[in-house]
């Protein structure tokens, strides 16, 4: 026997209940306005030895430890530019998995950020102020890679250290098996936009690569990887990228620097010159040019190019 309560059904009380309450959620999403995202803030790896690493990204990419936003970083910390950093931890999981831990956005305000997201159905952590004295807070995505957003902020004047060979951090790019899963989340929700698509064949797509809503840098998903990929693999595909104005000058820089390397530039499938390294861990560090040098294959761009 069904219970009734004022003539009506409990059940049918219970669902009126959630129809309403969803609808007031909807509303409340509505009226929170997504604040602006310019750019990637920081990316973050592992590394088994601090030392061979600091060397590397110090000495082999020139960047200074501790500088603008690396200031007050317990962990070796390497500014690009004032807002833009290379964080490393340590780790002592040995060749297992993929070593990028995270990466961050900077952001015009945290608290709106934060109440966007929450407003919207994501878990976000509570907002804290980082060691270097920047608000900020994390949450997964839907393939549970963490991402930080970072409020963006005032900082010292532009770092260009004697054997520094970029001041632009470009892009990130990480292993992604549910494209549209993602595609929800960072166009749909946090409003990136599309830059370009490609493959190894024309007809197919390994990588996806959208833009943040309120600047030129990009993130790129990159498709297809089996999911028993090894650390060795992973540290190919999960990557970040510095951007240069002639490679082949980038090239013989890092020589320079003492990096060891047979290995030349080229141009990429997305018409663009680019120069791939290691670091101690293998993982890997592009550096690429600002715009393609010719027609990319596949699609054609969507979106301007840094500048």
């Amino acid at each position: 026997m069904t219970r009734r309560f004022l003539g009506m059904p409990i059940f049918a009380i219970a669902l009126a209940l959630l129809s309403f309450q969803a609808a007031i959620a909807a509303a409340h999403s509505d009226q929170i306005e997504r604040p602006k995202i310019y750019g990637i803030a920081f990316v973050r790896f592992k590394a088994v030895d601090l030392q061979k690493s600091r060397a590397f990204y110090s000495k082999v990419v020139g960047l200074q430890e501790g500088f603008d936003s690396c200031k007050g970083m317990p962990a070796p910390c390497f500014s690009v530019n004032p807002y833009q950093y290379v964080a490393l931890t340590q780790t002592g999981a040995t060749g297992r998995g993929s070593f990028l831990e995270e990466v961050g956005f900077n952001v015009s305000d945290v608290e709106k950020m934060r109440a966007y997201l929450v407003a919207h159905g994501q878990n976000p952590s509570a907002i804290t102020r980082s060691a270097n004295n920047l608000r900020t807070f994390e949450v997964d995505d839907p393939e549970h890679n963490k991402i930080a957003f970072v409020e963006l902020s005032g900082a010292d004047s532009q770092i260009d250290g004697q054997h520094q060979v970029s001041d632009r951090l470009f892009h990130a790019g990480w292993v992604v098996h549910n494209l549209a899963k993602e595609k929800e989340f960072y166009q749909e929700l946090l409003g990136f936009r599309l830059y370009w698509y490609g493959g190894f064949k024309d007809a197919d797509t390994d990588w996806y690569e959208i833009q943040v809503p309120d600047g030129d840098n990009w993130v790129e998903f990159m498709l297809n990887i089996p999911a028993s990929a090894d650390h060795a693999e992973l540290g190919v595909q999960n990557h970040f990228s510095l951007g240069v104005a002639d490679i082949k000058a980038c090239a013989a820089k890092l020589r320079a620097n003492g990096l060891q390397s047979k290995d030349e530039p080229e141009i990429g499938r997305d018409g663009k010159w680019s120069y791939d390294i290691y670091d101690p861990d293998g993982n890997r560090v592009e550096f690429m040019e600002f715009a393609p040098a010719q027609k990319p294959c596949c699609h054609p761009y969507t979106a301007a190019h840094p500048k």
